[in-house]
């Protein structure tokens, strides 16, 4: 869990102001205990039972909440972590599109699929089937659309739900228990818990809870895969990512500014797969910082607060720190609070501690590289290896390079491209596992096979 979910304290505070709007109720051990058992039982009695086309009404509705419920749902994640409005909006949106998807092919995608046999005769199929009720450990940057990522493939499965979202995040979290209920999910199918660190380590243990997905830091990673190990749980994790962003080549430079600027200060910079280390060819890196710079400074009129005054205070420790190693600053004031001016770093090099960090917030930092090679090797000479981005106009060059990118997605030509039918997830200390599309329903799926003998 990252600094946030080692906090037990669920509350709404306004990272713009400081001030306490509501606090919620930490969770008790009867109230784990009886959502433990009715996420049990809500995979025997309705996860085994039901059809995917009737699991997949049940999402439609779900996605049709969404929108009816746009703007409340919009308008509690700005109280609750501020993100600006029309971005809120978007998150509501995508997340309903998340769920269509699952609603529109789950019954395609959960079918069974024939294994071709080499010898004998009769049939081989894969029937897919839930396995139990799965604990989900939610962070607060996207609380709508890290919850859709995990939910909706796995309630098509007809696996159980146990939701524990980040304690800034209670209303939006309410929120999304209604809608789920509302849709017609039955007790226990979706059970959200105000847990605390130490029942969050009681229940991925539980023999009860069959798996286990994790969204957060790679420390809360680490210890989530440790406990899940030794209870034997599969986990998936997705963690975070010092995204490269490599420019090659380009007929204009103006929009390749453009799309670079609007990706790092998506969500002001606090998003797992943005792109944080911009890597430019020699002959394109000054005219590229400057502009970059210059269009990044600019964007400190309007911005956004972080999601809480905590967080902007560790940004500022590795800022700090970065510069007294040798980086070079460009901001236009000073952290106010939440509020983080955005700023560039350069002249980062591999002895400073922030060459190798995640910066988690409105800084991104900039390198030259002399030749294709250098900006390849750059791009992989980091712990984490969740996104990349890739800008160049010769197609032979786009293959081979993202070919040599290690990473869990490589895009070519563009930004913010996710998509409810694409995979998302990472290499290295990243994590492991898929979601979304079809890679996001076999992660917490019995794939059984089924081998016919031909009756003799």
């Amino acid at each position: 869990m990252d600094e946030h979910a080692l906090i037990d304290d669920y509350a709404v505070i306004d990272p713009a102001t400081g001030e306490r709007i509501a606090t919620f109720p930490q969770a008790s051990h009867a109230d784990i205990d009886a959502g433990l058992d009715a996420a049990a039982s809500a995979c025997e009695a309705w996860g085994r039972a039901s059809s995917p086309a009737e699991r997949a009404a049940l999402l439609r509705r779900v996605a049709e909440l969404h929108g009816e419920r746009r703007d409340y749902l919009a308008a509690a994640i700005g109280r609750e972590m501020g993100k600006p409005l029309e971005e809120a909006l978007g998150e509501v949106d995508f997340c309903r599109e998340i769920y269509e998807f699952y609603a529109d092919n789950a019954v395609r995608l959960l079918g069974d699929e024939q294994v071709p046999l080499i010898q004998g005769s009769g049939t081989a199929v894969i029937r897919r089937s839930p396995v139990g009720a799965l604990l989900g450990i939610m962070p607060w940057n996207f609380p709508y659309y890290q919850v859709a990522r995990f939910a909706a493939p796995n309630l098509a499965i007809g696996n159980s739900i146990v939701l524990k979202h980040a304690p800034q995040c209670p209303e939006s979290a309410a929120a999304l228990h209604g809608i789920f209920a509302e849709a017609g999910f039955p007790l226990g199918a979706y059970v959200a818990v105000n847990a605390t660190v130490n029942q969050v380590a009681e229940m991925i243990a539980d023999p009860r809870i069959a798996g286990v997905s994790l969204t957060g830091s790679e420390r809360a990673g680490a210890a989530v895969a440790e406990i899940a190990g030794r209870n034997l749980k599969k986990v998936v994790l997705e963690l975070g990512g010092s995204d490269p962003f490599v420019l090659l080549s380009t007929v204009d430079l103006d929009a390749v500014v453009e799309a670079a600027v609007a990706a790092r200060l998506d969500n002001v910079g606090q998003v797992c797969n943005a792109p944080k280390r911009f890597i430019v060819v020699d002959e394109l890196y000054e005219a590229f910082l400057d502009r970059f710079t210059n269009s990044m400074l600019a964007a400190a009129d309007g911005i956004a607060p972080m999601s809480s005054v905590r967080a902007a205070q560790g940004l500022q420790g590795q800022v700090d720190r970065a510069v007294v190693q040798g980086a070079v600053l460009r901001t236009t004031g000073e952290r106010d609070g939440a509020f983080f001016p955005p700023g560039v770093l350069t002249s980062v090099t591999r002895d400073q501690d922030v060459f190798s960090q995640e910066l988690f917030g409105p800084v991104a930092m900039v390198f030259r590289a002399s030749s294709e090679a250098e900006a390849v090797e750059l791009a992989n000479d980091t712990p984490y290896g969740l996104g990349a981005y890739l800008f160049t106009t010769d197609t032979e060059q786009a293959k081979r390079v993202a070919d040599q990118i290690d990473a869990g997605m490589v895009f070519i030509n563009g930004v913010m491209l996710d998509a409810a039918e694409l995979p998302f997830g990472g290499v290295k200390r990243s994590g492991f596992g898929r979601e979304l599309g079809h890679f996001g329903m076999d992660e917490f799926v019995n794939k059984k096979l089924i081998r016919t003998q031909a009756v003799r």
